[in-house]
């Protein structure tokens, strides 16, 4: 003899011994991860003549924060380079961005993913120009986009895209060189 268990036996099996509750209660986990979706940011990168090479895309998830870089051909010279996220939320000085101060720091640490009394909150992995000057890269970090020691706080931050790949050790920024890129994170 077979057996056939329905939905509607089973269902009505399960109410009888408590097991299930209520329609509503089986969608409410649907609603919740919608008010838990990742904050998203989305802004320009300008070179030092003040042009638009490119785009970040910030998600700011419930313990990481992942960015993707996108680099138009022509953007940047070929090879590594370094990119830090600095202090202050701005890129109007195109000639050097140096009004966007140094690395957001906040506990002081040193500077370098590889140092050992560090690294700082600004520190990310380094992103590769291809030959064409293009860039598609994926970078996450834990430093938050809001909230406590967060990006777009009262000043913002900026995304700084440095000439030479930074070596995550010397002080105070891996020998990255100057300044070529810049976003403004507010």
């Amino acid at each position: 003899m077979r057996t056939t268990l329905t939905a509607s036996t089973l269902a009505a099996g399960l109410l009888a011994l408590g097991l299930a509750g209520p329609a509503a209660a089986q969608t409410a986990p649907a609603a919740d991860a919608a008010s838990a979706a990742p904050q998203t940011y989305e802004t320009a990168i300008v070179n030092t003549k003040g042009e638009t090479i490119g785009r970040i895309a910030i998600r700011d998830g419930a313990n990481t924060l992942v960015m993707r870089v996108t680099i138009q051909p022509g953007g940047l010279p070929a090879g590594w380079h370094g990119i830090h996220f600095h202090a202050v939320g701005t890129c109007e000085d195109t000639a050097k961005f140096e009004q966007s101060k140094g690395h957001v720091n906040h506990d002081g640490s040193k500077h370098g993913l590889l140092n050992p009394e560090g690294p700082d909150e600004g520190d990310l992995p380094n992103v590769y120009a291809n030959a064409d000057g293009s860039v598609n890269a994926e970078v996450s970090t834990d430093t938050p986009l809001t909230g406590e020691g967060g990006l777009k706080d009262a000043d913002g931050a900026a995304l700084v895209i440095h000439a030479n790949e930074d070596d995550h050790v010397t002080q105070p920024i891996g020998n990255a060189g100057a300044r070529i890129a810049c976003a403004v994170i507010k």
